[in-house]
């Protein structure tokens, strides 16, 4: 039999059982569908991270404060923490290819402003920040340079806090209260949303050192570097580390860079992927078994039919390859359906919940369908070859 005639009357067989077929595709197209809506919402969810992750540019170099080993013994773990200072930010800053450093403290405090009152974000920072974190004021001016020995009480707002202090009007030149200190007001930031969960928009920006005596902190929690584009990391992170060493007498601080972050984030998500395609693929299995169980039952139901086919001179491979055609041909209609369904069910979800990041995962898709196609061959395997081993005499006299 030509292999042309063994396609055609495989899908003849299928069409002719219109709902025994639907019925046994529909386990795989609910599968697929479920795999390709799934890594969809994890493929999103992935981008959406990395793009927020990396808003603030990626040639930055992180310095934290405090760094831990382990002597080898259970319980034998030493923190060696030490202050990381302003003075320590200010010598970072005079490193080859390092464009611009930011020290930073992060705290929560009451905000005052005339009869207005709210609990806020507070960030002391450096005057970099607008170049090292690529935000912008929308009015005024950011912090000035030079406020690490002698800071001024002064107070740049988040595009949100200033409008839920002052409303409409401008709050240049206005003062608010924080903690015990009144700030001089003279800069609102552009509106720049949230960043993984915090609101950069509901944020108060002060003089690093101002902040250090607002929390009662005697260390910065980190020193950001934003350095040239075309710098040797590697080389920089050393220059980093010997400068450190050189000022503190031993390694009591942690280096990341944003590649190492940002890898690191991303095996994560492409874990999360995995999985979530792998919880989808529970539904490939059932309808695996459900070709299993209607290809073997076809089997019984045709033995007569295959034994005239023995017969009129086809072949045991013949009659194997043409059940197997079929399971193919079941599993295949099965994960096309699926895969559009999918992608149907992603392009509705996109456009119902436009919040929910969601982007099709097209090597997944592919994959799914590849896996559907796997299934048809390994659960038609079984039936075919029990079809091929029956005799023509003994089919023939089910009849």
């Amino acid at each position: 039999m030509r292999t042309v005639d063994l396609i055609a009357l495989s899908y003849r067989t299928v069409i002719s059982h219109k709902l025994r077929s639907g019925l046994t595709a529909l386990g795989l197209i609910i599968g697929i569908a479920a795999v390709v809506i799934l890594t969809s919402i994890g493929r999103g969810i992935h981008a959406f991270v990395l793009s927020e992750f990396t808003q603030f540019g990626t040639n930055l170099i992180a310095v934290f404060p405090g760094r831990t080993t382990t002597f080898g013994l259970s319980g034998a773990t030493i923190s060696t923490v030490r202050p990381l200072s302003l003075a320590d930010a200010g010598s970072l800053e005079r490193l080859d290819d390092v464009l611009a450093v930011s020290p930073l403290v992060q705290g929560n405090a009451r905000v005052e402003a005339g009869n207005k009152q709210r609990r806020t974000n507070v960030l002391g920072v450096g005057s970099a920040v607008p170049m090292v974190w690529r935000i912008k004021v929308a009015l005024g001016s950011f912090l000035p340079a030079g406020e690490q020995d002698n800071p001024r009480a002064l107070a740049v707002l988040g595009h949100k806090l200033a409008r839920e202090l002052f409303g409409t009007g401008s709050p240049l030149g206005q003062r608010i209260r924080v903690g015990t200190d009144r700030y001089l007001v003279i800069g609102v930031m552009e509106s720049k949303g949230q960043l993984l969960g915090f609101d950069m928009d509901d944020t108060l920006y002060i003089p690093a050192a101002k902040a250090l005596a607002l929390f009662d902190r005697e260390s910065l929690m980190e020193i950001d570097i934003l350095y040239e584009s075309d710098a040797p990391v590697a080389r920089l992170e050393k220059a980093i580390k010997r400068l450190l060493i050189a000022r503190h007498g031993l390694e009591d601080f942690t280096i990341v860079t944003q590649n190492q972050m940002l890898e690191k984030m991303d095996s994560i998500l492409n874990i999360l992927t995995l999985a979530v395609a792998a919880l989808g693929s529970i539904s490939l299995l059932v309808g695996s078994v459900g070709i299993l169980t209607i290809m073997t039952i076809a089997v019984s139901e045709r033995t007569s039919e295959i034994g005239l086919l023995r017969a009129i001179g086809a072949e045991r491979r013949t009659i194997f390859r043409l059940f197997l055609a079929e399971a193919l041909a079941l599993s295949a209609t099965g994960g096309l359906v699926g895969v559009l369904a999918g992608i149907a069910a992603v392009q509705l979800i996109a456009a119902a919940l436009p919040a929910l990041p969601v982007q099709l995962a097209w090597t997944y898709a592919a994959a799914a369908f590849l896996v559907s196609l796997m299934i048809g061959v390994i659960a038609g395997v079984a039936p075919a070859m029990k079809a091929a081993r029956l005799e023509p005499l003994e089919a023939l006299r089910t009849e």
